[in-house]
């Protein structure tokens, strides 16, 4: 058995090795360049990609374009958006020159074989680039030895918001553009066409927002290795205020309107005015919630949305609390009999009160006239040793005049507190919800003037 194993597995073994040679003989091919265009071969003939152009002749220039393809979602809570963008680059290397008047345009991933920037986008949370159906790159080179490099990417890139008057805000959002290894000293950035290098922005449309403007800058970044290119594409987005307004702003203020019916509605009705003014407020509490679930829940941020459900819902909560005072006013004064002998009772008080002072005061002016003859005698007297001087005398000509004072101020200050109690009493409980009939609406209208004036115009 051992013997007839032998010729087989000689058999497999030498059928490997032919196949290994057969790949080996592929690979030399491939790299001797004989499946390359001859024009290439020569071009790659000693090139060496780890090594940028003018490697000993200063920066080498990069040139940068962007063609904004489509801004998906913009997202308040994550505070970022995501876009896909071409990134086209731009730069010249002198080891690519080639005799001719044409451009040669290459496979994508032939640019494994050249050197390229190291450019990244620097506020990606992530990103991607497209390989459907492939690789989505081109590489073309020119004469002069110009390399066009262009990229097919999405990203998402945080952007810093300012939610304070959302939703009538404006967001200015930023792509950066930098080198991550070459410093000012090895690598330039420039945009081709100044603020036209970035196009795209004018057939956009967003779900919520409009591209108000947009221009490019170029910078520089400082870290503790260096000084490192950079480029800044600004575009400022104005947020649409009208599906607000319709999801938001009109329902609080027709639940706010629904909210004076009960103003109109017997105060006797309880049932009818409690339901009116409970699910009002039940509702409102549901809006606001609402209004909160697409932002951030961070306490630093008052936004002007939360303003005006707030002011819609103090109102809705005051039309409530009104009716709690007109019932309460109506179980202690239920007709206006009791009311009219109240305001009896009140004068009646008050003109005991007066009578009291006028007494007080009468009887305080026939003493003084009564001591004045004693204190006054017709012949001066020698003070003996056990008669007190006059100095010690004025006190007792005074206690009579201060305890009348005394009693005229508790007095006028219990009929301050009369008259205030007086003011504070509702001779007629329904005349609170005639005044609510106006009050409401007028102060809900000037409070809305304020509002829209406020974060629209500052």
């Amino acid at each position: 058995m051992r013997a007839l194993a032998s010729p087989g597995t000689a058999f497999a073994v030498l059928f490997f090795i032919s196949r290994i040679m057969e790949d080996f003989l592929l690979l030399a091919e491939v790299k001797e360049g004989e499946i390359l265009p001859p024009t290439i071969h020569k071009l790659m003939k000693g090139y060496n990609k780890y090594l940028r152009p003018f490697f000993d002749n200063g920066p080498v220039t990069v040139g940068m374009s962007l063609d904004i393809a489509s801004i998906d979602t913009i997202s308040e809570i994550n505070m970022d958006y995501t876009a896909t963008i071409f990134l086209r680059q731009r730069w010249t290397d002198e080891r690519l020159c080639f005799d001719g008047n044409k451009s040669l345009s290459l496979d994508g991933r032939l640019v494994e074989l050249l050197w390229v920037p190291d450019t990244f986008i620097v506020d990606s949370k992530k990103s991607f680039l497209h390989d459907i159906t492939v690789e989505n790159r081109l590489i073309r080179i020119f004469p002069n030895g110009t390399v066009l490099y262009a990229l097919r990417i999405t990203t998402t890139v945080a952007c810093n918001m300012d939610l304070t008057k959302y939703p009538m805000d404006k967001q200015t959002c930023t792509l950066q553009l930098e080198s991550w290894g070459y410093n000012i000293n090895d690598v330039m950035f420039y945009w081709t066409r100044g603020n036209d290098s970035v196009s795209g922005l004018d057939t956009l449309r967003l779900a919520q927002y409009t591209v108000e403007d947009h221009y490019t800058s170029v910078s520089e970044a400082i870290y503790e290795t260096g000084h490192y290119p950079k480029l800044i594409f600004h575009f400022e987005l104005k947020r649409s205020i009208l599906y607000f307004i319709l999801e938001t702003y009109v329902p609080s203020s027709l639940l706010v309107v629904l909210s004076w019916v009960s103003f109109w509605i017997s105060q006797s009705s309880v049932p009818a005015r409690i339901c009116i003014g409970v699910t009002t407020v039940l509702t409102m509490t549901t809006l606001m919630m609402g209004a909160r679930t697409s932002l951030p829940n961070a306490n630093c941020f008052i936004k002007a949305i939360d303003v005006y459900l707030g002011i819609c819902f103090s109102f809705i909560f005051g039309a409530l609390i009104e009716y709690a005072v007109a019932h309460f006013c109506t179980l202690h004064h239920p007709n206006g009999a009791n009311a009219f002998m109240y305001g009896q009772q009140v004068l009646e008080c008050e003109d005991e009160m007066n009578g009291v002072v006028t007494t007080i005061a009468s009887n305080s002016t026939r003493l003084k006239k009564r001591k004045e003859p004693a204190a006054t005698p017709s012949t001066p007297t020698t003070p003996g040793p056990g008669a007190s001087s006059p100095s010690s005398s004025e006190p007792d000509a005074d206690t009579p005049r201060e305890a009348p004072s005394r009693l005229e101020e508790v007095l006028r200050s219990l009929r301050k507190w009369l008259n205030f109690i007086n003011c504070c009493h509702v001779e007629n409980p329904h005349y609170i919800d005639n005044y609510s009939r106006m009050s409401f609406p007028l102060s809900f209208i000037a409070v809305n003037l304020l509002y829209w004036t406020y974060y629209l115009y500052f």
